[in-house]
């Protein structure tokens, strides 16, 4: 199988291009430098560029790339950028590679659960309705940028991402030096619902999208074991073994992140992988204790 791979260098995509070689998968990398190999392929999103000829033959894409929505502030410049990155890059490829003469069979293209928005303890699958915030919005954008690909026939899976569990890189590894120090502790109530899934479990879901023909549209990438801010709190202070006793509360991660707050650490996402069990998916680590030690030990190791 020959895979294209955007977003090859971020946490997701290399993780992903690392277990696509060994399993024997041909990797095509798209890149935003010159292409200096066969197995990379130039593109320039912000320009509106892409060496289409190069994207024929292909038996399947997986498109990660997109700019990290923690890296700053939510300024209205910085949400711009955060929207063009995902859905204009999003519909360049997908227009892109619906003009081939032998298009990919599938595309598995990122998306997220803040498709759902802050819905408290409400259990949301594939089928619950979007929320109405800025990731809402963004989401839904997202996804339907994909619509010219999947008007072509190519089967378009969109995996919603919850917080991805690795030492290496997203929100785990920022938590971790404060927990590590004593400092952590539950962020607003603590009752809010992070839904969460190990590294291996998303690369195992990509792996097991490109295989499985009936799944297609929305598909939760989270584990089937959502937890509260306050037990997630409690279960990576277990795995540290350090006192999770300094709350921040609401108004100050307000002060510090603004609205990137409400929506990232305040909001509450309670959402099940309904597509991805009814597929036959076996999770690695469903348990959410399981799957911090696992980040944590493997960081360890390293």
């Amino acid at each position: 199988m020959k895979v294209l791979v955007s977003g090859s260098s971020g946490l997701v995509g290399s993780a992903l291009v690392s277990s696509f070689a060994a399993d024997g998968r041909q990797i095509v990398r798209l890149v935003r430098a010159v292409a200096v190999s066969a197995d990379e392929i130039e593109w320039h999103p912000t320009e509106g560029t892409i060496d289409a000829s190069a994207l024929e033959g292909l038996d399947a894409v997986v498109h990660l790339a997109g700019e990290n929505i923690a890296s700053r502030r939510w300024s209205e410049r910085q949400k711009a950028r955060i929207r063009t990155s995902r859905v204009h890059s999003t519909r360049l490829l997908c227009d892109a590679l619906a003009k081939r003469k032998i298009p990919p069979k599938v595309l598995i293209c990122a998306s997220a659960i803040g498709y759902y928005g802050d819905r408290g303890d409400e259990i949301l699958d594939e089928t619950s309705t979007m929320g109405t915030s800025f990731l809402s919005e963004i989401c839904r954008n997202w996804e339907a940028a994909t619509e010219s690909a999947r008007a072509k026939g190519i089967r378009v899976v969109n995996l919603r991402f919850g917080v991805v569990l690795s030492a290496a890189g997203g929100a785990l590894a920022k938590m971790l030096l404060p927990f590590k120090l004593g400092l952590g502790g539950i962020v607003g109530s603590g009752q809010q619902y992070w839904s969460w899934i190990d590294l291996n479990d998303v690369v195992g879901a990509i792996a097991h999208s490109l295989t499985h023909e009936q799944l297609n549209g929305p598909v939760n990438a989270v584990s089937p074991n959502p937890a509260s801010n306050r037990d997630f709190t409690k279960a990576l202070g277990r795995v540290l073994r350090r006192p999770t006793i300094v709350p921040i509360p609401a108004f100050a991660a307000r002060l510090l992140l603004g609205e990137m707050a409400d929506e990232l650490l305040l909001a509450s996402a309670r959402v099940v992988p309904t597509a991805l069990k009814n597929s036959g998916f076996e999770f690695q680590f469903p348990n959410l204790e399981d799957a911090l030690k696992h980040a944590v030990e493997r960081t360890t190791r390293i």
